[in-house]
């Protein structure tokens, strides 16, 4: 008898419940936060967009509204679709503000020191049911989910860039996410009319372990004098039909995210065909970004890019 108590008395505690999904906080109003929280909106959930720097928001908010506004010339969006979603997104001044949202989607440098520190600060703001999503696109859903209190109501939810038109989000679980918890983000992406395709937790997913090794060979291309950045985006564009060639679609990324990419690669895998290139990181060491930063494999400060090699 008193062997059955103490095996009672360790039972495992009652699971969270899970919430319906009505409100979104989104933690980061960069490219990728400021895309999130756009398809958010027109999906009809109210969204919470916090940064650090309140200018961050504001810039967003101005491009989400610049992004719907060329929707709408398309026929894409309705007017009055597009000024009902602008209406449901606020500003969050501080991790507080976002402590009564269902679900929260971390959309902040792919930089796993920063990511830690945000979950440890927010877990405790929320309400025990609330989901917490990350967007990164490479880093271990398991270990991140290690930080929170809530690691089965944890999972991965990359979005794709730029967000509001491409059609994918690539949905990772940790080993404790639960069934339910994937159950209830599959839809929650369904219904913003978006296509899930789901990974397993292994470092950089589906997409980008397969899209950075070919940019970082594509900058090697480049590093060894193979072709001239024009040459390489040319043969791709034209010989492999990509829309975009590796090194304009790397400026485009930004190249500080192809490198910690590309380093989390190399150190989770142990292979040494994803050593970053040493040109790719000298671009980087400069600040020499991509388009965020106006240089990169180009040159953007003029009436048209131009190689900087």
């Amino acid at each position: 008898m008193d062997v059955a108590v103490k095996a009672d008395s360790k039972a495992k505690p009652e699971a969270r419940p899970v919430p319906d999904i009505k409100q979104i906080g989104v933690i980061g109003a960069g490219q990728m936060g400021s895309g999130i929280a756009h398809v958010i909106a027109l999906g009809k959930y109210d969204v919470l967009l916090n940064d650090v720097r309140k200018e961050a928001v504001d810039k967003a908010l101005a491009t989400i509204e610049k992004n719907m506004g060329r929707q709408v010339a398309k026929g894409l969006v309705e007017e009055v679709d597009m000024k009902s979603a602008l209406s449901r997104i606020e500003f969050a001044p501080n991790l507080d503000a976002v402590a009564g949202c269902d679900m929260v989607i971390e959309a902040a440098t792919e930089d796993e020191a920063i990511k830690r520190k945000i979950f440890q600060e927010l877990c405790p703001k929320l309400k025990s049911s609330a989901l917490i999503a990350t967007n990164t696109s490479s880093l271990s859903i398991t270990r991140l989910a290690s930080t929170t209190d809530r690691p089965e109501h944890f999972i991965g939810m990359h979005f794709m860039n730029p967000v509001p038109l491409m059609e994918l989000v690539e949905l990772i679980r940790g080993i404790a996410t639960e069934d339910e918890v994937f159950g209830v983000a599959k839809t929650f992406v369904e219904s913003l009319g978006k296509t899930t395709a789901v990974s397993e937790d292994f470092p950089a997913f589906i997409v980008n372990r397969i899209l950075l090794p070919m940019i970082n060979e594509a900058v090697y291309t480049l590093y060894e004098g193979v072709g001239t950045v024009e040459g390489i985006d040319k043969a791709m564009r034209l010989g492999a039909h990509h829309p975009m060639g590796p090194l304009e679609l790397a400026d485009f990324i930004g190249l500080d995210t192809c490198l910690a990419v590309m380093q989390v690669l190399y150190e989770g895998l142990s292979d040494s065909k994803y050593r970053p290139c040493p040109l790719l990181v000298k671009y980087v060491e400069a600040g020499w970004l991509g388009r965020k930063t106006n240089r990169g494999f180009y040159d953007y400060r003029g009436e048209k890019p131009v190689p900087t090699r």
